[in-house]
C-alpha cells in the first residue's frame, strides 16, 4: 500500500512541474512584449533611416551621372557648330522657333547651326559618296507639367536639317519642313546676318524630344536662388529686363543656362540637377542657404568650341 502511495505522490508532483514551466501568465506575456517593443522600435527606426539615406545617395549619383552624360552629348553635338546664337540672337530668332506660344514652359536655351554629316547622301556612278548638311539645332529648358515626367524640368533638343542630293528635286525631298538657309548676303557683320534668319512659315515636323529629365525647376529669387551670372559673353536665358532672351514663368529658373560668345564660336553650359525629385513629389526646390539641401541638386558645366568658319561676304 505505501509502495503505491509513493507512486501515485510522485505523479503528482511531476504533472504539477510541467504545469508549472509549460505556460506564461498574462503580466508575463505583456511585460515580454513591451521590451520586445522597447528593444525592436529604435532598431527598426534606424533601419528606415539607412533605407532613406541609401535611396537618396543612390537618386544623387545617378543625377550626377545624367548631369555628365547630358554635358559630353551636348559637347559632341557642338563640334561641328558653326555659329551660336548668344542673347541677342535669342530675342531676335524665337519667334521662329517652335513653341513661341508657350514662353512660360518652354525657353530655347542653347542655338546653334551646324555642319551634318550625311554617310552616303549622294549617287556617284554606281556607289554613294557622303556629304554635309547645314543644320539649327536648338537646347530647351521645360517645364509644362506634363505627368509622363518628373515635377523637376527637362532639357529636350530640336533638330532641322537641309536637303541633299544631286538635284534641287532631291534637296527639296530630303529637306525638313520649316527649315530656310541663313543668307550671308544680308548686309552687316556676321551677327547681324545671323539674327535675320527667318523659318520657312511651314508647320514643323520635327519634335523637341526629350534629352534629360530631372533639371532643377527652383525659380529664380533674392535669397535661396538667386540669379547666377557670367564672366565672359551673354547669359542665356536672361533674367531681367523684357523680350524674348528673357525667361519667364516656370523656366525662369538656372537649372539650365548658358554663356555664349558668338564672335568666337564659344559656349559654357551649366547644368544643375534635382535628385530629390527622383524619390518625393514636394519640397524639392533648391536652397543654396542649406548645405544639407544642396548636396542632392548636383551641378556640372563645360565649355565648348565650335568648328566656326562662317564667313561673310
Amino acid at each position: 500500500m505505501s509502495l503505491l502511495k509513493w507512486f501515485l505522490s510522485n505523479q503528482i508532483k511531476r504533472v504539477q512541474a510541467k504545469q508549472q514551466v509549460n505556460g506564461f501568465t498574462l503580466i508575463e506575456l505583456l511585460v515580454g512584449l513591451i521590451m520586445a517593443a522597447i528593444i525592436i522600435t529604435p532598431l527598426l527606426g534606424f533601419m528606415v533611416n539607412i533605407l532613406q539615406d541609401d535611396s537618396k545617395e543612390q537618386a544623387k549619383a545617378t543625377t550626377e551621372q545624367e548631369m555628365r552624360t547630358t554635358l559630353d552629348y551636348i559637347g559632341r553635338d557642338m563640334q561641328q557648330a558653326v555659329y551660336i546664337y548668344d542673347a541677342d540672337g535669342i530675342a531676335a530668332i524665337r519667334s521662329q522657333l517652335p513653341n513661341y506660344n508657350q514662353k512660360n514652359n518652354y525657353f530655347p536655351v542653347l542655338v546653334f547651326w551646324k555642319r551634318q554629316f550625311i554617310s552616303g547622301g549622294l549617287t556617284v556612278g554606281s556607289g554613294n559618296d557622303d556629304t554635309f548638311v547645314y543644320s539649327l539645332v536648338a537646347y530647351y529648358l521645360i517645364k509644362d507639367n506634363d505627368p509622363t515626367w518628373s515635377n523637376a524640368a527637362r532639357i529636350g533638343r530640336f533638330q532641322i536639317s537641309n536637303g541633299y542630293g544631286q538635284t534641287d528635286t532631291d534637296i527639296q525631298n530630303t529637306r525638313d519642313a520649316g527649315f530656310q538657309m541663313f543668307n550671308l548676303s544680308n548686309d552687316g557683320d556676321l551677327k547681324t546676318k545671323m539674327d535675320q534668319w527667318t523659318a520657312t512659315g511651314e508647320t514643323y515636323t520635327q519634335q523637341i524630344l526629350a534629352l534629360v529629365d530631372y533639371i532643377d525647376q527652383t525659380t529664380i529669387n533674392t535669397t535661396t536662388n538667386p540669379a547666377p551670372s557670367c564672366s565672359t559673353g551673354q547669359m542665356v536665358p536672361q533674367f531681367s529686363g523684357s523680350g524674348d532672351a528673357v525667361a519667364t514663368g516656370n523656366v525662369q529658373t538656372s537649372g539650365f543656362y548658358v554663356c555664349v560668345d558668338s564672335t568666337n564660336t564659344v559656349a559654357e553650359v551649366y547644368l544643375r540637377g534635382n535628385a530629390l525629385a527622383r524619390i518625393q513629389n514636394t519640397n524639392i526646390t533648391f536652397d543654396q542657404t542649406s548645405e544639407d539641401r544642396k548636396i542632392y541638386f548636383p551641378q556640372a558645366s563645360t565649355r565648348i568650341q565650335g568648328r566656326g568658319f562662317l564667313y561673310t561676304k
